[in-house]
C-alpha cells in the first residue's frame, strides 16, 4: 500500500505551531519536515505529496522562492500548499505572490485556521477532479454520480457520447483544432443536458473525446435527439469550405493507404436501469461502453439505447430486438 506523505517546509528548523502540525499529521501517513528547497523539490517529484506546509515566519523569502519552485513545475504545481505568516500585510500578500493556494498568520485563531486549511483541501480536490480544457468533472466524479443514482433507486439512463473519425480530423488539422471540437462537444452536452434536466442532469468527461452524461430515463430521447441535431449543424463548419462541400477529405490509414474520411459524427451508447438491475457503476459503465461501440458500427449521428433485460445475454449485436439504434427523427 503506497504511503501518503505531507510536508512542513521550515527553513531555520523552527517549531511550528501545534495547530497546523496536528492538522497535516491527519492528512497523512507521514509528515516530513525538510528545510532545504532541493530537498523539497526533490521527494516531491519522487511522489507527489498530499500537501506542503512552508512556515515563512523567520526566512520570508528564501520560503517563498521554494513555493515558487513546487508551483513551477506541472507534475507538482497540483500540490495544495499554504503558508503560515507573520501577521503583516506585506508578508501576507507575499505569500499569495509565491504561489500558495492559502495563507493563514501566526495570529488567527485556531478555530478559523483549520477552516481554512480544510477549504483549501475541498477546492483542491474539487479542481483535481475536473477536466482542465472542459472543466466538467471526471472519472471519478461520474462513477459517484451513477454510484448515488444506485443507491437511490431513481430511474435514470447512462449515456456515453464518442466521436467518430476525430483522430484523421487531429491528424488532418491540428491537436489545436481538434481541442476546439472537444470543448464545442462539451459544450452542447452540457447546455442540452442541463437545459432539459435541470439539476437532475450530469454531464462528465473522461478524457479525450469520450464523455459521459446521466439524466431521467423520461428524457433520453429528447435530450440526445437535440444533441445529435445540434452536433451535426454545427460540426461541419469546423471543417474548411472544401472539405465541407465534399463532405468528407482523403486520409491516410495505419498502412499509409489514402481513404476517404468521412465529416465527424457522434455516437452516444445508452444504458437504463428500466429493465435491469445494477448494484454498483462498473456494470452501467460496461455496458455503455458496449453500446457506444455498437454505435460507432453504424453511420452517422446515431445513439443506441440498450433495450434488453438482466436475463438477456450480453453481446447482442443488432438493431433489431433488445438494442435499438436511433437517428436523429427517427420514431421509436
Amino acid at each position: 500500500m503506497v504511503k501518503i506523505s505531507a510536508i512542513l517546509f521550515s527553513p531555520d528548523d523552527a517549531p511550528s505551531p501545534a495547530v497546523l502540525t496536528d492538522w497535516l499529521a491527519r492528512q497523512a501517513d507521514t509528515v516530513l519536515t525538510i528545510s532545504d528547497s532541493d530537498e523539497l523539490m526533490a521527494i516531491s517529484l519522487r511522489g507527489r505529496p498530499r500537501v506542503v506546509a512552508f512556515d515563512a515566519r523567520t526566512n520570508p523569502e528564501v520560503v517563498y522562492a521554494a513555493c515558487r519552485r513546487i508551483k513551477h513545475d506541472s507534475y507538482t504545481a497540483v500540490v495544495p500548499t499554504v503558508i503560515l505568516t507573520g501577521d503583516s500585510d506585506e508578508e501576507f500578500a507575499g505569500a499569495f505572490k509565491a504561489g500558495a493556494d492559502e495563507v493563514v498568520r501566526e495570529t488567527l485563531a485556531a478555530t478559523e485556521t483549520l477552516i481554512r486549511l480544510d477549504a483549501m483541501l475541498r477546492r483542491s480536490d474539487r479542481d483535481l477532479v475536473v477536466h482542465p480544457s472542459t472543466r466538467l468533472p471526471g472519472a471519478v466524479e461520474i462513477e459517484a454520480e451513477v454510484a448515488q443514482r444506485i443507491a437511490t433507486s431513481s430511474s435514470f439512463a447512462m449515456c456515453y457520447a464518442d466521436l467518430d473519425h476525430f483522430k484523421e480530423f487531429n491528424d488532418r488539422y491540428s491537436y489545436y483544432d481538434g481541442d476546439r471540437v472537444i470543448r464545442i462537444l462539451a459544450k452542447i452536452l452540457h447546455d442540452v443536458v442541463k437545459g432539459v434536466c435541470g439539476e437532475d442532469g450530469f454531464v462528465g468527461h473522461i478524457g479525450g473525446d469520450d464523455f459521459i452524461f446521466v439524466i431521467p430515463s423520461a428524457g433520453i430521447v429528447e435530450v440526445c435527439e437535440e444533441i445529435v441535431n445540434i452536433f451535426d449543424l454545427l460540426i461541419p463548419l469546423q471543417y474548411s469550405e472544401q472539405d465541407r462541400r465534399a463532405g468528407y477529405f482523403f486520409g491516410k490509414d495505419r498502412r499509409g493507404q489514402l481513404h476517404r474520411v468521412p465529416l465527424m459524427t457522434v455516437s452516444i451508447g445508452v444504458v437504463t436501469n428500466e429493465r435491469r438491475h445494477f448494484t454498483h457503476a462498473a456494470q452501467v459503465s460496461e455496458l455503455a461502453t458496449e453500446m457506444k461501440s455498437y454505435a460507432k458500427t453504424l453511420e452517422g449521428s446515431v445513439y443506441s439505447i440498450d433495450r434488453r433485460t438482466d436475463s438477456q445475454p450480453a453481446g447482442v449485436t443488432r438493431i433489431s430486438g433488445p438494442m435499438l439504434a436511433v437517428r436523429a427523427g427517427d420514431h421509436l
